[in-house]
């Protein structure tokens, strides 16, 4: 089933990614104001060749590895949360239809990806709309929600259960056969556009169709086969390490404006070990990731899949790094004080950290299955997506 990839472009994209990252912060406030990233911020992304990081390498894209990515999406989302929310969204849609759909749809698709002639995708598979089977091809029907990045995309994947099998489907189509639902008023994570969209009876060919919960690649390697769910894991908690990072990181440089003025508490013993236990948990997050995917790498590269106890710790792992982080987003807050408060990096950091922790791969329901197959209440349940099954 071949070795794990591991590319030696990484390093010339973090060089790329460090000449954007004034791009992207000097248009953070703007996107906001838009509602997604404008057209700057999505040209410099473009430019840099991220993007490639997630497409099989065998169409012409990067593949990176978990950790690769891991790292990718950490430093695009230190510059801006929401540009690193709309990039990892993008980046493992486009990358997993182009691994899971057959060569038919993969070659008009991305058919010259190292020009730049490849296709954007956005789009959610958590909630499901309906499909039936018809001649060639199904017909979709539904109303989903999130479609971060779609300011961006060509096509759109999205799921639907087809009601003659029972089998979850992703298909994939063009954008503007959708009806986009300009809905985006949030409070935080505004500037990624994760907008609703609509289809009533969209016909789509069967060539661009694929079950929700395969772990078999039609294009590309190893990293494949972890499946959406742990695709979508990866790249959250990248996410999650860049926020946490670029936030301890705006506290320091506050404090250092701070200290030795009257008062101030950034002075105070209570403070330094405030912030002491905040880097400890950034680091011991950061630490526990790496170790989960080393591991999971390791298995790739042997050409098997995950263990349920591999699946199950990697879920662990990523609501660990996401309410580790919250956590210090909250440390932040209380001794930034007012200076939080007031239009700003900081502000921006914060309100787009708390919306990102209520993403459902970082939810209760997905914490309390981890904890009932780790305490040996479920021995022979195994995931499916984003569910702890009973094995048939």
């Amino acid at each position: 089933m071949g070795q794990l990839h591991v590319s030696d472009e990484f390093d010339a994209l973090m060089e790329r990614l460090d000449g954007i990252a004034p791009v992207l912060e000097a248009n953070a406030d703007e996107n906001e104001e838009l509602g997604r990233l404008n057209d700057e911020t999505a040209k410099a992304l473009r430019d840099s060749d991220a993007f490639l990081v997630g497409i099989p390498r065998d169409l012409g894209g990067y593949e990176f590895s978990p950790r690769q990515v891991i790292e990718t999406i950490a430093k695009i989302s230190y510059a801006d949360a929401s540009a690193g929310w709309s990039f990892m969204a993008l980046q493992m849609v486009t990358g997993t239809t182009a691994a899971y759909l057959g060569r038919e749809a993969a070659d008009e698709l991305f058919p010259d990806v190292r020009g730049g002639r490849y296709a954007l995708i956005a789009g959610q598979g958590t909630k499901l709309g309906t499909a039936v089977k018809v001649d060639g091809g199904y017909r979709i029907t539904g109303h989903w929600h999130f479609a971060s990045g779609i300011s961006m995309a060509s096509h759109i994947h999205t799921a639907a259960l087809c009601e003659e099998t029972g089998e979850a489907l992703i298909f994939t189509f063009p954008v503007e056969r959708a009806r986009l639902v300009d809905n985006w008023d949030v409070m935080g994570l505004r500037a990624t556009c994760s907008i609703d969209y609509v289809c009533e009876d969209l016909f789509v060919p069967d060539a661009y169709v694929y079950q929700i919960a395969t772990m078999e690649p039609r294009n590309g390697g190893a990293i494949y086969r972890l499946g959406l769910a742990n695709m979508s894991g990866i790249c959250h908690t990248g996410w999650a390490l860049g926020v946490g990072r670029r936030m301890l990181d705006e506290m320091r440089a506050l404090a250092a404006k701070k200290t030795g003025l009257p008062n101030a508490s950034v002075d105070t013993d209570h403070f330094y070990a405030a912030y002491a236990e905040a880097e400890a948990k950034l680091r011991a997050a950061h630490a526990f990731a790496m170790q989960v995917w080393a591991d999971n790498e390791a298995t790739l590269d042997r050409g098997e899949h995950l263990t349920t106890e591999q699946e199950t710790l990697t879920r662990l792992m990523l609501n660990h790094t996401t309410w580790s982080v919250q956590a210090v987003g909250q440390t932040v807050y209380k001794w930034a004080a007012t200076a939080a408060l007031r239009r700003g990096v900081l502000q921006r950091f914060f309100r787009d950290l708390h919306a990102g922790t209520q993403h459902v791969t970082s939810g209760p329901v997905v914490l309390q299955r981890c904890g009932k197959w780790l305490a040996g209440l479920a021995p022979d349940a195994e995931w499916v997506f984003l569910d702890l099954r009973e094995k048939r």
